[in-house]
This record gives C-alpha cells, sequence and structure tokens, in this order.
C-alpha cells in the first residue's frame, strides 16, 4: 500500500540501544532517534536549549513546585556560573527552602506513608517524602527577619532588588553561601523575581517586620517593568518553565504587556521549553501549550518548531537537561542584567512614550 509523504512527516523510530559507560550525550541521541513519548520530547528539549544559546537568546528561567526542598537549587547554581541562564522567575518558597542549604540547616529523607498528626506535634513538616524541622523554619525566619530590620530604605524596590540584600547577607553571614543558588545569582548578577512575593516565608517575614516598624516596601509594578523591559531589550527570548504557576506567567506575560498594553507591534517568545506534570484540558495555566499561548501573543507562531512541552516529574527530567547542555560544554559570558536594569528600563520607557 501506498503511504503519501503527507502522512509520514517524521523520522523513522530506531530501538533504544543501552550500552555500557553511556554519557548523558549519548542517552539524549538514543532518546532522539527513537523520538517517542516524553524521551523524545526531552531530547528535543535539549536541541531546542542549545539553538537558544546558538542564537544568543536572553534566557529566563522560571521555578515553580518544590524543586529547592528536592536539592536542586545546586543545578540551577551551575546554569547560573556557566552564562547559561540570564534571569529568573521563582515562587518565594523556592527561594525561601533555598537558604536553609546555606545556613547549614538540614532537610531530611521522609516518606509520604507517616501519620501527619504524630508529624504535626514533633513539629515536622513534609513536602511529600522531605521533612523539614520547624527548627529549620523558624533559625531561616530568623535571619531574613534580622536582614530586614537592618535595612533602611527609603523608596520601594522590586524583588530582585530585595532578593539582591539576601543574597548578599548569605554571602557574609551564611555558613555555606556557595550551596544556595539566590547567593550565585547575585553574585553574578542574575536578577531573581518573584509573582506572588506575598505567598512565602519569604514575604511573611516582612508583613511581620512591617507590624513592628516601618519596613521595606516592595512595588510590584516595578517587577512586570523589569521583566518587561529585559524581553525589550533583547533580540531572541527563550524561556525555561520547571512546572507552571505563576512564574510561568509572569514571564510569558511580558510580551502581551508590550504589544497589548504598551503598543509594540506583536512578536512573542522565540523559545519554549517547559517541564511539567500538568495537561492542558482542565484550563490551568500550567498545563497550557505553547499553540494556546499563541491566541494570546505570547508565543511567536513562526517558533512553535522551537517549542516543547515535556510531560515529567521535573526532578527527574530538568537535572538531565541541565546535564546534557553542560556536558556539551556550553558556556557563554555572563549577560549580568541585574546590572543593566536601569539602562533597559530607560530604553522601554523612550519607546513607549514616543
Amino acid at each position: 500500500m501506498h503511504v503519501s509523504n503527507e502522512t509520514f512527516q517524521g523520522k523513522e523510530i530506531q530501538l533504544m540501544k543501552i550500552s555500557e559507560k553511556m554519557s548523558i550525550i549519548d542517552l539524549i541521541e538514543v532518546f532522539n532517534k527513537s523520538g517517542a513519548y516524553n524521551a523524545g520530547r526531552l531530547a528535543k528539549g535539549c536541541k531546542i536549549y542549545e539553538k537558544m544559546l546558538d542564537n544568543n537568546a536572553t534566557i529566563g528561567l522560571t521555578l515553580a513546585g518544590a524543586l529547592t526542598p528536592a536539592g536542586m537549587g545546586s543545578a540551577i547554581s551551575t546554569l547560573i556560573e556557566k552564562g547559561l541562564v540570564d534571569f529568573i522567575i521563582s515562587t518565594g518558597a523556592n527561594i525561601y527552602h533555598d537558604l536553609h542549604f546555606a545556613l547549614g540547616l538540614p532537610l531530611y529523607q521522609g516518606y509520604p506513608e507517616v501519620n501527619d498528626e504524630k508529624l504535626l506535634r514533633e513539629e515536622i513538616s513534609r513536602i511529600y517524602d522531605v521533612f523539614i524541622s520547624h527548627n529549620v523554619m523558624k533559625e531561616t525566619d530568623k535571619f531574613l527577619r534580622d536582614i530586614y530590620r537592618s535595612k533602611k530604605i527609603d523608596k520601594p524596590i522590586s524583588t530582585a532588588e530585595l532578593h539582591k540584600i539576601i543574597g548578599e547577607a548569605l554571602w557574609e553571614k551564611a555558613k555555606y553561601p556557595e550551596r544556595s543558588f539566590l547567593a550565585n545569582a547575585v553574585k553574578n548578577d542574575v536578577p531573581v523575581y518573584t509573582p506572588a512575593f506575598g505567598d512565602s516565608s519569604i514575604g511573611l517575614n516582612l508583613a511581620e517586620v512591617s507590624l513592628r516598624d516601618k519596613s521595606i516596601l516592595i512595588d510590584p509594578n516595578l517587577d512586570v517593568i523589569e521583566t518587561t523591559a529585559i524581553v525589550f531589550n533583547s533580540e531572541k527570548n527563550g524561556a525555561i518553565i520547571l512546572g507552571g504557576g505563576a512564574p510561568k506567567n509572569f514571564y510569558l506575560q511580558t510580551q502581551p504587556m508590550l504589544s497589548q498594553i504598551l503598543g509594540r507591534t506583536l512578536k512573542g517568545h522565540d523559545y519554549f521549553i517547559q517541564i511539567t506534570t500538568d495537561v492542558p484540558q482542565y484550563g490551568g495555566l500550567s498545563g497550557a501549550t505553547p499553540y494556546e499561548a499563541v491566541s494570546w501573543g505570547k508565543v511567536d507562531p513562526a517558533s512553535l518548531e522551537n517549542c516543547v512541552v515535556i510531560h515529567a516529574d521535573v526532578t527527574i527530567a530538568a537535572p538531565i537537561l541541565f546535564a546534557y547542555i553542560i556536558s556539551t560544554k556550553r558556556e557563554r559570558e555572563k549577560r549580568r542584567l541585574y546590572l543593566k536594569r536601569e539602562e533597559f528600563i530607560m530604553n522601554l520607557k523612550k519607546y513607549f512614550l514616543k
């Protein structure tokens, strides 16, 4: 039977041949040759990451879900140190739990089949199978409040500015600052933003300080303007989305901010890699595909071949993605975007006011 070329557009699926002493590059090539299911999607994500670097795209990393409690902060630090990520948008929780490692406050492997009332009595909280002592959180809370009380800032600031203050304090006072992705981001001038600042202990402790005295004031408008300015001043933009949630949308919405709100010609992001366990049919943002994002002007329809959704556990797939890109000896000069925020905002203002 003759089958038209239009029916079979992809590559022939090849067997997954596994051998001794395979490298991560070899494994991804095996996934690529098969091309099936999420192994194929992961291989495509690795190739898209390479394209982002080859085309000198500005790369934003978004973090949602409980990633740092699982120890992933160090992997993110490696990307920062090698110039493979330019700015970060994260939940406050990922930043808060990142601090434990820098402060030398241990988290422990637990198990999900546990009596949670017993954990509550013993002052232990859990994130599935990660156990966190309440003492760890109390020590981290004290560290944050001491920072907040020591700073007298007479104008509202962005979350990137606040995170710089916290990161600098880690280098000055923490036992193991090198273990914190936030500390390494600050060291390398990678701005870190949190779109829902009050939804974590980073924000809760600032609220506690504000009850007692005049405190640092966070202006969410500055976060919107700064991230939009970063995208506006970049020729190419790429997203690496771990999980979904508010960080995903906060990054993607920079394009509607430019087109829908500020009147720039519609463009959309150029690269999109998402690792998630969410699916699109329930209408949630975390499961929304890049195809759906096209309808909002968030993703360039001409760039859909450079978009992929990998449906997998982030703690499995992201380290493989990162290990691949690092194993290909990828490294580039750091952009140090934190230092360029004011310049970028001025360029954005000139365009908008004109």
